[in-house]
């Protein structure tokens, strides 16, 4: 199995591009969404940690995105307690699916929590800045103050394109992303060719 980690900035359409592939997607915001909405255990472990804004089941958003406003280190708190949910769930979804040839990583901090391997390939998504915050723009819960506070967490762009053995860019159009996968799958192929013989 050939794990693809897919790296780029909020917004850059990241979670479109995994799912272009045609590949099994593991998408690490989604489950954070099962997380707050059917798993107890971790409703638990944030109401240990921050009272003040989790003291009801399922986990509101709002409170979330309220706790991470009120203070920066409340999102680390946060992370933590998520994250070892989103890692069993990980593990489940490699475990389904070993068989299969390739899997797509859509993970937001997959370099940050160290959840990638020395193996993985590694797609940075670039996409132009003014198109990235139009998009963002139009999120139904949009708020500049929190995209903010999730970018301080995050590895640098440039940091991220440096680590990436591919580059796939996103003109927010469904052929550009066609065509650079298309091509990513061809380079890949002949990557991988050239190291087995």
């Amino acid at each position: 199995m050939i794990r693809i980690g897919i790296l780029g900035d909020i917004g850059s359409g990241k979670t479109y591009v995994a799912k272009s592939f045609g590949y099994p997607v593991f998408n690490a915001d989604e489950e954070v969404a099962r997380l707050y909405n059917k798993d107890r255990e971790i409703y638990k472990k944030l109401r240990k940690k921050l009272p003040k804004y989790f003291n009801s089941f399922p986990v509101n958003k709002k409170n979330v995105s309220q706790a991470i406003l009120n203070n920066k280190k409340n999102l680390k708190k946060i992370i933590k307690v998520v994250h070892s949910g989103v890692r069993k769930k990980m593990y489940l979804f490699l475990k389904k699916n070993k068989s299969k040839k390739f899997v797509i990583l859509d993970i937001p901090l997959l370099l940050e929590n160290k959840i990638n391997k020395k193996n993985d390939v590694l797609i940075f998504v670039k996409a132009n800045k003014t198109d990235i915050d139009k998009r963002l723009k139009r999120r139904k819960n949009f708020n500049p103050h929190l995209i903010k506070k999730f970018r301080e967490m995050q590895l640098s762009l440039d940091y991220k394109r440096r680590k990436a053995q591919f580059i796939i860019e996103n003109k927010f159009t469904k052929k550009s992303v066609k065509v650079s996968i298309k091509l990513f799958k061809k380079n890949l192929q002949n990557e991988r060719s050239s190291i087995r013989y």
